[in-house]
């Protein structure tokens, strides 16, 4: 395999014109040094160092959880105190939204495939991209900071008037997520601008990869929105150093304007969260049941939809917050068109599997996972658009439940999904397949056995959030609680053999897979400038499989 025929042999893109025989090393071995990698302005490095950032911050995030199962495992005090238990559970929350869900998909993978996918050699900001990486950093340290002096007890969704009162540290955390907000502003920028102005000849905008699509949603989400949240994280905060009285009652100010300020945000930041998932998936399923997407602009229209939708669903997050009846039923009717959009992707996903030439593979086996948590989890999504469903269950279980299974099982599945797919790409080299499915088996088995007993406790009446709990609770609690073992336990084993793979893994082929997906017209891992000589042209459309037997051809570049 030469590397100057990155294009050549590849059905869809016409070779550049001049292309010379000779080595161009992978971006990995392109520059070894640190400095290298720390001021680096490639995208793909870029990548790398938030997946391996996103990857710590989910292990800090997943601790605080198990120490949460732990002390939950008997009705009374377990191993934490009332006050610590606070601050873990609510730790727990702005790990993983804020340094986790955020920003992993779109900063590792977002970052890694789009410029590959549009056959462009780099972001169109790439100083911008390397600024977006180290505001993540910034804004997780002086958070972190905050949490190892003090920590916080309100909860993530830090509702006024307590945060603005509690003696915990609040301002440096809710700073950290105000910084980590412009990161996210600056990656969604630059990924819009590139979508519009670097596409390589031949990508129109229905050539695109859905993984583009959903990664253009999320930035327009991402730009639009994240400013409002950092206003209401800076009111915060200025109300605990300085009692304007904004949203103090006492002094005149409206705590549900932070609730309406604070969910504006937070409600189309569910699908920040949840986009690149359904972009991710869309790839998969496509490469692994070697078949044509079925409905490609319907599954790319809806990514929009979602997004548009989705801010103005806000108050549905707010039904016991004394809003008139009038306004529940407007946006329980607008919360339940994301639910038709989702829809159409679902159908479109099982439509493109049916009659496919399935190859169960690891990142197949979470497809599947996928699949069911966002049907289970969107279901009870729909239920709880409905006010009559929602002021019950507002305040038990079956909240931190739903939450989990759509929003932490979609964007783990994917997550996972992405990793296992893009691998070999990424590193160059191939991970064990059967460790593969296990792993997933377990993290598949134990969400369901972890997050089940809890829609059970839920509508049995147990709040979400309390430290001690009646004992006819204490059953599901502990099946809670081993389910959680069993899901780490799934994690354990994928980190063990994916870094064992990327020291002593088999040479992954250019395209392992026989992926149609654009990414994969250049070698693994890439070379510095994505693809040797000129700009490729591409003349097919991404997965394109239209042709079982040219599929199925094992392409090498």
């Amino acid at each position: 395999m030469s590397p100057s025929s990155s294009t050549e042999a590849v059905p869809g893109a016409v070779p550049a014109p001049d292309e010379h025989h000779e080595h161009h090393p992978s971006y990995l071995v392109d520059g070894t040094t640190v400095k290298s990698w720390l001021l680096t302005l490639d995208h793909k490095r870029i990548g790398v160092m938030y997946l391996i950032w996103v990857l710590l911050f989910f292990l800090i995030g997943g601790t605080y959880a198990l120490v949460v199962r732990l002390e939950l495992l008997t009705p009374g005090p377990t191993i934490i105190d009332a006050m610590t238990y606070n601050r873990a559970f609510t730790m727990h929350g702005v790990v993983m939204i804020f340094l986790f869900m955020i920003p992993a998909i779109p900063g590792a993978f977002g970052n890694f495939m789009l410029p590959l996918m549009l056959g462009a050699k780099d972001v169109a900001f790439p100083r911008l991209n390397l600024l977006s990486l180290y505001l993540l950093l910034i804004g997780a340290m002086i958070a972190i900071w905050g949490m190892i002096n003090g920590g916080m007890d309100t909860g993530w969704t830090f509702y006024t008037p307590y945060s603005t009162h509690t003696t915990t540290t609040v301002a440096p955390i809710l700073f950290g997520a105000f910084i980590i907000g412009f990161s996210s502003i600056a990656t969604g920028l630059n990924f819009i601008v590139t979508t519009h102005t670097m596409r390589a000849p031949g990508i129109t905008w229905f050539k695109m990869p859905l993984f583009v699509w959903a990664m253009y949603a999320t930035a327009c989400i991402q730009v639009l929105a994240t400013p409002v949240l950092g206003l209401v994280l800076l009111l915060v905060v200025g109300e605990q150093l300085f009692h304007f009285g904004i949203f103090d009652p006492a002094r005149g100010g409206d705590p549900v304007l932070f609730q309406h300020l604070f969910w504006f945000y937070s409600h189309p930041a569910v699908y920040i969260m949840v986009l690149p998932s359904f972009g991710v998936m869309s790839e998969i399923v496509a490469a692994f049941s070697r078949k044509n997407i079925f409905g490609y602009r319907a599954v790319a229209f809806s990514s929009l939809g979602i997004a548009f939708v989705g801010f103005f669903a806000w108050g549905h997050h707010m039904f016991v917050s004394g809003q008139s009846t009038f306004n529940a039923g407007v946006f329980a009717v607008l919360t339940m068109l994301v639910g038709v959009f989702t829809a159409i992707k679902v159908f479109n996903w099982v439509g493109t599997v049916y009659k496919g030439a399935v190859d169960f593979k690891t990142p197949f086996a979470y497809f599947c996972g996928f699949l069911y948590f966002t049907v289970f989890g969107g279901m009870t999504g729909v239920a709880f658009a409905t006010a009559s469903l929602d002021v019950p269950w507002h305040d038990t279980y079956f909240v931190v439940a739903h939450f989990h299974f759509i929003m932490v099982g979609a964007t783990i599945m994917a997550f996972m999904a992405a990793i296992h797919y893009w691998f070999p790409k990424m590193f160059g080299r191939m991970y064990h397949e059967g460790w593969g499915l296990v792993s997933a088996a377990l993290i598949i088995l134990g969400f369901n056995a972890t997050f089940i007993p809890q829609f059970l406790l839920g509508n049995a009446g147990m709040p979400r959030r309390y430290y001690e709990y009646p004992e006819r609770f204490q059953t599901l609690n502990v099946a809670s609680t081993a389910g959680a073992s069993l899901l780490a336990l799934g994690f354990i084993i994928s980190a063990i053999y994916l870094v064992y793979a990327l020291v002593y893994g088999e040479k992954a082929a250019s395209n392992p897979w026989h992926s149609k997906g654009y990414e994969w017209l250049t070698e693994s891992p890439p070379p510095t400038h994505n693809f040797v000589g000129p700009q490729p042209i591409y003349t097919e459309e991404p997965h394109f499989y239209v042709d079982p037997e040219k599929a199925e051809e094992p392409y090498e570049v």
